[in-house]
Protein backbone atom coordinates (compact mmCIF):
# COMPACT_ATOMS: atom_id res chain seq x y z
CA UNK A 1 0.00 0.00 0.00
CA UNK A 2 1.72 3.65 -0.58
CA UNK A 3 1.18 6.00 2.50
CA UNK A 4 1.49 9.92 1.94
CA UNK A 5 4.11 10.91 3.62
CA UNK A 6 5.02 14.30 5.33
CA UNK A 7 8.42 15.14 7.19
CA UNK A 8 8.04 17.81 10.04
CA UNK A 9 11.48 19.03 12.33
CA UNK A 10 11.02 19.55 15.83
CA UNK A 11 12.86 21.60 18.37
CA UNK A 12 12.26 18.80 21.13
CA UNK A 13 11.67 15.49 20.87
CA UNK A 14 11.12 14.86 24.51
CA UNK A 15 7.81 17.46 24.82
CA UNK A 16 6.50 16.78 21.31
CA UNK A 17 6.66 13.01 22.31
CA UNK A 18 4.40 13.27 25.48
CA UNK A 19 1.76 15.44 23.46
CA UNK A 20 2.03 12.51 20.63
CA UNK A 21 0.97 9.95 23.19
CA UNK A 22 -1.45 12.26 24.98
CA UNK A 23 -3.19 12.83 21.55
CA UNK A 24 -3.69 8.98 20.56
CA UNK A 25 -5.84 8.83 23.40
CA UNK A 26 -8.74 9.74 21.58
CA UNK A 27 -8.11 6.54 19.46
CA UNK A 28 -9.61 3.00 20.44
CA UNK A 29 -6.31 1.16 19.69
CA UNK A 30 -3.19 2.67 19.21
CA UNK A 31 0.51 1.71 20.06
CA UNK A 32 3.83 3.75 21.30
CA UNK A 33 7.52 2.47 20.95
CA UNK A 34 9.72 4.22 22.86
CA UNK A 35 13.42 3.74 23.10
CA UNK A 36 13.60 6.46 25.66
CA UNK A 37 16.77 8.13 23.98
CA UNK A 38 18.96 4.99 25.02
CA UNK A 39 22.42 4.87 24.00
CA UNK A 40 24.08 3.35 22.51
CA UNK A 41 21.12 3.67 19.69
CA UNK A 42 19.42 0.32 19.46
CA UNK A 43 16.86 0.81 16.98
CA UNK A 44 15.79 2.65 13.42
CA UNK A 45 13.68 5.01 15.31
CA UNK A 46 13.34 7.00 18.92
CA UNK A 47 9.62 5.78 18.77
CA UNK A 48 7.20 5.05 16.77
CA UNK A 49 3.06 6.00 17.27
CA UNK A 50 0.10 3.87 15.56
CA UNK A 51 -2.92 5.03 15.69
CA UNK A 52 -6.27 4.34 14.17
CA UNK A 53 -7.54 0.67 12.65
CA UNK A 54 -7.36 0.18 8.78
CA UNK A 55 -7.78 -3.20 8.91
CA UNK A 56 -6.53 -5.79 11.75
CA UNK A 57 -6.37 -9.41 12.91
CA UNK A 58 -6.71 -10.87 16.11
CA UNK A 59 -6.41 -14.72 16.43
CA UNK A 60 -5.79 -17.49 18.99
CA UNK A 61 -3.55 -20.76 17.62
CA UNK A 62 -3.98 -23.03 15.80
CA UNK A 63 -2.55 -21.31 13.02
CA UNK A 64 -2.05 -18.12 14.10
CA UNK A 65 1.41 -17.27 12.56
CA UNK A 66 0.13 -18.38 9.25
CA UNK A 67 -2.39 -16.00 9.51
CA UNK A 68 0.06 -13.42 10.52
CA UNK A 69 2.11 -14.22 7.75
CA UNK A 70 -1.07 -14.23 5.59
CA UNK A 71 -2.38 -11.00 6.51
CA UNK A 72 1.12 -8.68 5.71
CA UNK A 73 1.43 -10.31 2.42
CA UNK A 74 -1.92 -9.33 1.74
CA UNK A 75 -1.60 -5.20 3.43
CA UNK A 76 2.31 -4.79 2.43
CA UNK A 77 2.33 -2.29 4.72
CA UNK A 78 3.38 -1.66 8.37
CA UNK A 79 1.52 -3.75 10.97
CA UNK A 80 2.05 -2.81 14.82
CA UNK A 81 0.74 -5.53 17.34
CA UNK A 82 1.92 -8.43 19.94
CA UNK A 83 2.42 -11.85 20.29
CA UNK A 84 1.30 -13.55 23.47
CA UNK A 85 3.78 -16.33 25.21
CA UNK A 86 0.65 -18.78 24.39
CA UNK A 87 1.53 -18.74 20.99
CA UNK A 88 3.71 -21.52 21.87
CA UNK A 89 1.00 -24.02 21.44
CA UNK A 90 1.23 -22.90 17.92
CA UNK A 91 4.84 -24.29 17.44
CA UNK A 92 4.41 -26.81 20.05
CA UNK A 93 1.92 -30.07 20.90
CA UNK A 94 1.71 -27.82 24.14
CA UNK A 95 -1.00 -26.26 26.13
CA UNK A 96 -2.60 -23.24 28.37
CA UNK A 97 -4.65 -24.08 31.19
CA UNK A 98 -3.85 -22.33 33.91
CA UNK A 99 -5.66 -19.16 35.25
CA UNK A 100 -6.09 -16.62 32.66
CA UNK A 101 -7.81 -13.34 34.32
CA UNK A 102 -7.37 -10.94 31.13
CA UNK A 103 -8.93 -12.57 28.39
CA UNK A 104 -6.16 -11.05 25.93
CA UNK A 105 -6.50 -12.74 21.84
CA UNK A 106 -2.92 -14.55 21.42
CA UNK A 107 -2.41 -12.75 18.50
CA UNK A 108 -3.09 -9.33 17.69
CA UNK A 109 -1.87 -7.17 14.81
CA UNK A 110 -3.46 -3.69 13.13
CA UNK A 111 -2.60 -2.09 9.77
CA UNK A 112 -2.93 1.59 11.14
CA UNK A 113 -4.67 4.58 9.49
CA UNK A 114 -1.95 6.54 10.51
CA UNK A 115 1.74 6.58 11.64
CA UNK A 116 4.27 9.26 12.97
CA UNK A 117 8.23 8.05 13.35
CA UNK A 118 10.52 10.12 15.20
CA UNK A 119 14.07 9.94 14.82
CA UNK A 120 16.00 12.83 16.50
CA UNK A 121 14.83 16.17 15.41
CA UNK A 122 12.57 14.67 12.30
CA UNK A 123 9.30 13.22 12.75
CA UNK A 124 7.85 11.11 9.48
CA UNK A 125 3.92 10.89 9.34
CA UNK A 126 3.19 8.49 7.06
CA UNK A 127 -1.38 8.14 6.35
CA UNK A 128 -3.96 6.29 4.33
CA UNK A 129 -5.68 9.48 4.10
CA UNK A 130 -3.45 12.83 3.01
CA UNK A 131 -5.54 15.21 4.00
CA UNK A 132 -5.47 14.36 7.44
CA UNK A 133 -1.72 14.98 8.16
CA UNK A 134 -1.89 18.72 8.68
CA UNK A 135 -5.04 18.58 10.50
CA UNK A 136 -3.54 16.66 13.15
CA UNK A 137 -0.12 17.67 13.27
CA UNK A 138 -2.16 20.90 14.24
CA UNK A 139 -3.81 19.41 16.72
CA UNK A 140 -0.85 17.34 18.12
CA UNK A 141 1.01 20.68 18.63
CA UNK A 142 -2.27 22.13 20.55
CA UNK A 143 -1.99 19.06 22.86
CA UNK A 144 -1.42 20.03 26.72
CA UNK A 145 2.17 18.10 27.06
CA UNK A 146 1.32 17.42 30.87
CA UNK A 147 2.90 14.14 31.79
CA UNK A 148 2.07 12.24 35.12
CA UNK A 149 4.78 11.88 37.68
CA UNK A 150 3.30 10.27 40.79
CA UNK A 151 1.46 7.61 41.58
CA UNK A 152 -2.42 8.02 40.47
CA UNK A 153 -3.49 4.22 42.08
CA UNK A 154 -4.47 2.68 45.03
CA UNK A 155 -4.33 -1.04 44.73
CA UNK A 156 -4.50 -4.01 46.59
CA UNK A 157 -1.95 -6.21 45.21
CA UNK A 158 -2.15 -9.98 45.69
CA UNK A 159 0.48 -12.72 44.65
CA UNK A 160 -0.77 -15.69 42.91
CA UNK A 161 1.83 -17.76 44.60
CA UNK A 162 2.58 -16.81 48.34
CA UNK A 163 6.51 -16.56 49.38
CA UNK A 164 6.10 -20.57 50.93
CA UNK A 165 4.77 -21.75 47.52
CA UNK A 166 7.08 -20.49 45.49
CA UNK A 167 10.04 -21.48 47.89
CA UNK A 168 8.73 -24.96 47.15
CA UNK A 169 8.09 -24.89 43.34
CA UNK A 170 11.19 -23.57 42.91
CA UNK A 171 12.61 -26.51 45.10
CA UNK A 172 10.80 -28.76 43.37
CA UNK A 173 12.10 -27.62 39.48
CA UNK A 174 16.47 -27.87 41.33
CA UNK A 175 14.69 -32.05 41.24
CA UNK A 176 14.18 -31.71 37.61
CA UNK A 177 17.48 -30.03 36.98
CA UNK A 178 19.58 -32.64 39.14
CA UNK A 179 17.70 -35.28 37.01
CA UNK A 180 18.99 -34.11 33.93
CA UNK A 181 15.16 -33.20 32.48
CA UNK A 182 16.37 -29.59 32.20
CA UNK A 183 19.62 -27.21 32.34
CA UNK A 184 17.23 -24.05 33.48
CA UNK A 185 14.09 -22.70 33.34
CA UNK A 186 12.49 -19.38 33.87
CA UNK A 187 10.08 -19.55 36.72
CA UNK A 188 7.30 -17.16 36.74
CA UNK A 189 4.50 -15.91 39.52
CA UNK A 190 1.75 -13.04 39.13
CA UNK A 191 0.62 -10.33 40.79
CA UNK A 192 -2.86 -9.38 40.54
CA UNK A 193 -5.71 -6.93 41.45
CA UNK A 194 -9.54 -6.96 40.81
CA UNK A 195 -11.90 -5.19 40.94
CA UNK A 196 -10.17 -1.55 40.96
CA UNK A 197 -9.61 0.55 38.06
CA UNK A 198 -6.26 2.10 36.88
CA UNK A 199 -5.39 5.31 34.74
CA UNK A 200 -3.54 3.04 32.18
CA UNK A 201 -1.87 6.27 30.42
CA UNK A 202 -0.90 7.74 33.63
CA UNK A 203 0.68 4.65 35.04
CA UNK A 204 2.23 3.85 31.82
CA UNK A 205 4.29 7.35 31.99
CA UNK A 206 4.81 6.90 35.73
CA UNK A 207 6.17 3.18 35.10
CA UNK A 208 8.34 4.61 32.10
CA UNK A 209 9.90 7.46 34.06
CA UNK A 210 10.71 5.25 36.70
CA UNK A 211 12.61 2.76 34.48
CA UNK A 212 13.94 4.89 31.52
CA UNK A 213 13.93 1.43 29.20
CA UNK A 214 14.93 1.50 25.69
CA UNK A 215 12.07 -1.08 24.30
CA UNK A 216 9.02 0.52 26.33
CA UNK A 217 5.52 0.53 24.79
CA UNK A 218 2.07 1.69 25.41
CA UNK A 219 -0.73 -0.81 23.98
CA UNK A 220 -4.24 -0.14 23.84
CA UNK A 221 -7.36 -1.82 22.09
CA UNK A 222 -10.89 -1.10 23.55
CA UNK A 223 -10.61 -2.01 27.08
CA UNK A 224 -7.50 -4.03 26.89
CA UNK A 225 -4.00 -2.40 27.91
CA UNK A 226 0.00 -3.07 27.80
CA UNK A 227 2.51 -0.92 29.52
CA UNK A 228 5.39 -1.68 29.35
CA UNK A 229 8.70 -0.87 30.13
CA UNK A 230 10.68 -3.37 28.76
CA UNK A 231 14.78 -3.63 28.20
CA UNK A 232 14.74 -6.26 26.37
CA UNK A 233 14.81 -6.91 22.77
CA UNK A 234 13.70 -10.54 21.27
CA UNK A 235 14.38 -10.22 17.86
CA UNK A 236 14.97 -7.47 15.17
CA UNK A 237 15.36 -7.87 11.23
CA UNK A 238 16.89 -5.45 9.15
CA UNK A 239 17.03 -6.74 6.01
CA UNK A 240 18.19 -10.17 5.65
CA UNK A 241 20.38 -9.61 8.94
CA UNK A 242 18.73 -11.14 12.50
CA UNK A 243 19.89 -9.73 15.98
CA UNK A 244 18.46 -11.27 19.47
CA UNK A 245 19.66 -9.48 22.99
CA UNK A 246 19.00 -12.42 25.75
CA UNK A 247 18.92 -10.99 29.48
CA UNK A 248 20.40 -13.38 31.81
CA UNK A 249 21.32 -11.75 35.07
CA UNK A 250 20.06 -9.00 37.29
CA UNK A 251 21.66 -6.73 39.60
CA UNK A 252 20.26 -3.76 41.72
CA UNK A 253 21.36 -0.06 41.06
CA UNK A 254 23.14 1.87 44.13
CA UNK A 255 22.75 5.54 44.30
CA UNK A 256 26.10 5.91 45.70
CA UNK A 257 28.27 5.79 42.88
CA UNK A 258 31.58 3.60 43.78
CA UNK A 259 29.05 0.89 45.25
CA UNK A 260 27.05 0.69 41.96
CA UNK A 261 29.94 0.16 40.09
CA UNK A 262 31.14 -2.24 42.24
CA UNK A 263 27.83 -4.32 41.77
CA UNK A 264 27.98 -3.84 38.12
CA UNK A 265 31.56 -5.52 38.41
CA UNK A 266 30.20 -8.08 40.33
CA UNK A 267 27.66 -9.24 37.45
CA UNK A 268 29.94 -9.06 34.89
CA UNK A 269 32.29 -11.85 37.14
CA UNK A 270 29.14 -13.60 38.49
CA UNK A 271 29.35 -17.41 37.51
CA UNK A 272 26.15 -18.10 38.26
CA UNK A 273 24.77 -15.33 36.19
CA UNK A 274 27.31 -16.07 33.37
CA UNK A 275 26.00 -19.58 33.06
CA UNK A 276 22.46 -18.16 33.14
CA UNK A 277 23.29 -16.37 30.17
CA UNK A 278 25.42 -18.32 27.79
CA UNK A 279 22.77 -21.20 28.40
CA UNK A 280 20.44 -18.95 26.45
CA UNK A 281 22.97 -18.03 24.21
CA UNK A 282 23.23 -21.68 22.99
CA UNK A 283 19.75 -21.75 22.85
CA UNK A 284 19.11 -18.59 20.66
CA UNK A 285 21.57 -19.77 18.49
CA UNK A 286 20.05 -23.08 17.80
CA UNK A 287 17.04 -21.34 17.16
CA UNK A 288 18.40 -18.85 14.81
CA UNK A 289 20.22 -21.76 12.77
CA UNK A 290 16.74 -22.89 11.32
CA UNK A 291 16.37 -19.82 9.13
CA UNK A 292 19.87 -18.85 8.80
CA UNK A 293 22.62 -18.93 5.93
CA UNK A 294 24.32 -21.91 7.15
CA UNK A 295 27.80 -20.29 8.98
CA UNK A 296 25.97 -17.20 9.37
CA UNK A 297 25.43 -17.20 13.38
CA UNK A 298 27.43 -15.38 15.25
CA UNK A 299 27.63 -14.38 18.70
CA UNK A 300 27.95 -10.88 18.47
CA UNK A 301 28.62 -9.71 22.06
CA UNK A 302 28.20 -12.18 25.14
CA UNK A 303 27.07 -11.62 28.66
CA UNK A 304 27.36 -7.86 28.91
CA UNK A 305 26.54 -5.69 31.56
CA UNK A 306 24.28 -2.53 30.60
CA UNK A 307 22.62 -0.42 33.56
CA UNK A 308 18.93 1.15 33.48
CA UNK A 309 17.79 3.11 36.06
CA UNK A 310 16.40 0.14 38.12
CA UNK A 311 18.93 -2.60 38.09
CA UNK A 312 22.41 -3.99 35.75
CA UNK A 313 21.49 -6.27 33.34
CA UNK A 314 23.61 -8.87 31.59
CA UNK A 315 23.25 -9.15 28.06
CA UNK A 316 24.34 -10.94 24.80
CA UNK A 317 24.08 -10.28 21.05
CA UNK A 318 23.31 -12.99 18.38
CA UNK A 319 23.22 -12.38 15.20
CA UNK A 320 22.40 -14.48 11.37
CA UNK A 321 21.34 -13.86 8.53
CA UNK A 322 18.22 -14.99 7.03
CA UNK A 323 18.14 -17.54 4.40
CA UNK A 324 15.97 -16.37 1.05
CA UNK A 325 13.87 -19.25 1.25
CA UNK A 326 12.31 -17.99 4.84
CA UNK A 327 10.38 -15.37 5.91
CA UNK A 328 10.03 -12.99 8.03
CA UNK A 329 6.78 -14.56 9.96
CA UNK A 330 9.25 -17.65 9.50
CA UNK A 331 12.06 -16.44 11.41
CA UNK A 332 9.68 -15.26 14.44
CA UNK A 333 7.62 -18.48 14.50
CA UNK A 334 10.75 -20.82 14.90
CA UNK A 335 12.19 -18.86 17.69
CA UNK A 336 9.05 -18.02 19.35
CA UNK A 337 8.77 -17.92 22.83
CA UNK A 338 12.21 -16.45 23.57
CA UNK A 339 14.72 -18.68 24.85
CA UNK A 340 15.72 -16.15 27.84
CA UNK A 341 11.72 -16.73 28.90
CA UNK A 342 11.61 -20.15 28.87
CA UNK A 343 15.04 -22.19 29.61
CA UNK A 344 16.97 -25.26 28.30
CA UNK A 345 15.72 -27.56 26.18
CA UNK A 346 12.86 -24.90 25.74
CA UNK A 347 10.16 -27.87 24.81
CA UNK A 348 10.68 -29.42 28.44
CA UNK A 349 11.09 -26.17 29.82
CA UNK A 350 7.95 -24.78 28.79
CA UNK A 351 6.36 -28.28 29.61
CA UNK A 352 7.80 -27.85 33.32
CA UNK A 353 6.71 -24.04 33.30
CA UNK A 354 2.65 -25.13 32.34
CA UNK A 355 2.72 -27.43 35.26
CA UNK A 356 4.81 -25.25 38.01
CA UNK A 357 3.05 -21.79 37.42
CA UNK A 358 -0.29 -20.80 38.59
CA UNK A 359 -0.86 -18.03 36.03
CA UNK A 360 -1.16 -18.09 32.30
CA UNK A 361 1.12 -15.26 30.89
CA UNK A 362 -0.27 -13.84 27.64
CA UNK A 363 1.05 -11.22 26.34
CA UNK A 364 3.55 -11.32 29.24
CA UNK A 365 7.03 -12.53 28.07
CA UNK A 366 5.55 -12.56 24.67
CA UNK A 367 6.36 -9.51 22.11
CA UNK A 368 5.50 -6.68 21.15
CA UNK A 369 6.32 -4.45 18.21
CA UNK A 370 5.83 -4.04 14.72
CA UNK A 371 6.42 -4.80 10.91
CA UNK A 372 7.61 -2.60 7.79
CA UNK A 373 6.24 -3.07 4.82
CA UNK A 374 9.48 -4.81 3.36
CA UNK A 375 9.58 -7.32 5.96
CA UNK A 376 12.02 -5.69 8.45
CA UNK A 377 10.94 -5.98 12.37
CA UNK A 378 11.48 -4.99 16.06
CA UNK A 379 10.00 -6.81 19.09
CA UNK A 380 10.64 -6.22 22.33
CA UNK A 381 10.21 -9.08 24.96
CA UNK A 382 7.50 -7.69 27.71
CA UNK A 383 8.97 -7.82 30.75
CA UNK A 384 8.29 -5.25 33.42
CA UNK A 385 5.00 -4.48 32.51
CA UNK A 386 1.53 -4.08 33.59
CA UNK A 387 -1.52 -5.90 31.62
CA UNK A 388 -5.43 -4.62 31.96
CA UNK A 389 -7.96 -5.79 31.19
CA UNK A 390 -10.02 -2.49 32.04
CA UNK A 391 -14.05 -3.99 31.52
CA UNK A 392 -13.51 -6.63 34.49
CA UNK A 393 -11.11 -4.08 36.27
CA UNK A 394 -8.44 -6.88 36.06
CA UNK A 395 -4.64 -5.94 36.81
CA UNK A 396 -1.61 -7.88 36.62
CA UNK A 397 1.86 -8.42 36.25
CA UNK A 398 4.25 -11.07 36.28
CA UNK A 399 8.01 -11.61 37.13
CA UNK A 400 10.77 -14.08 37.15
CA UNK A 401 13.80 -15.64 37.68
CA UNK A 402 16.38 -18.42 35.74
CA UNK A 403 16.43 -21.39 37.51
CA UNK A 404 19.65 -23.38 37.62
CA UNK A 405 21.82 -25.68 39.29
CA UNK A 406 23.40 -22.92 41.37
CA UNK A 407 20.49 -21.40 42.70
CA UNK A 408 18.70 -20.77 46.14
CA UNK A 409 15.37 -20.47 46.25
CA UNK A 410 15.40 -17.44 48.35
CA UNK A 411 18.00 -15.70 46.26
CA UNK A 412 15.54 -16.11 43.58
CA UNK A 413 12.90 -14.17 44.94
CA UNK A 414 14.27 -11.75 46.37
CA UNK A 415 15.74 -11.01 42.41
CA UNK A 416 12.06 -11.55 41.41
CA UNK A 417 10.78 -9.02 44.52
CA UNK A 418 13.49 -6.46 42.71
CA UNK A 419 12.05 -6.64 38.81
CA UNK A 420 8.47 -5.89 40.83
CA UNK A 421 10.22 -2.83 42.30
CA UNK A 422 8.72 -0.49 39.73
CA UNK A 423 5.41 -2.32 38.87
CA UNK A 424 4.33 -2.36 42.59
CA UNK A 425 5.43 1.41 43.19
CA UNK A 426 2.83 2.82 39.75
CA UNK A 427 0.14 0.70 40.96
CA UNK A 428 0.39 0.57 44.92
CA UNK A 429 2.69 1.61 47.71
CA UNK A 430 2.49 -1.86 49.63
CA UNK A 431 3.28 -4.76 48.33
CA UNK A 432 1.63 -8.21 49.67
CA UNK A 433 4.24 -10.78 49.95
Amino acid sequence: MQRSKRIFSVESPHEISIKMLTWAAQFDTHLWLDSNDYQPRLGSYDALLAVGVHSRIDSNYPGAFDSLKAFHSETKDWLFGYLSYDLKNDTEHLHSFNTDGLAFPELFFFQPQKIWLLKGNQLEAHYIIDGEIDSDWDSILQTEDKQSASNCNDLLLQPRISKEEYIEKVTQLLQHIHRGDIYEVNFCMEWFSKGTPIHPLETFQSLNELSKPPFAAYFKDGDRYVLSASPERYLRKEKDNLFSQPIKGTAPRSDLKIQDKQLATDLQSNAKERSENIMIVDLVRNDLSKTAIPGSVKVAELCETYSFKQVHQMISTVTSKLHPNFSSIDAIKTTFPMGSMTGAPKLRAMELIEEYERSKRSVYSGAIGFLTPQGDFDFNVVIRSILYNASSQYVSFQVGSAITSNSTPENEYQECLLKAKAMHAVLTESIAT
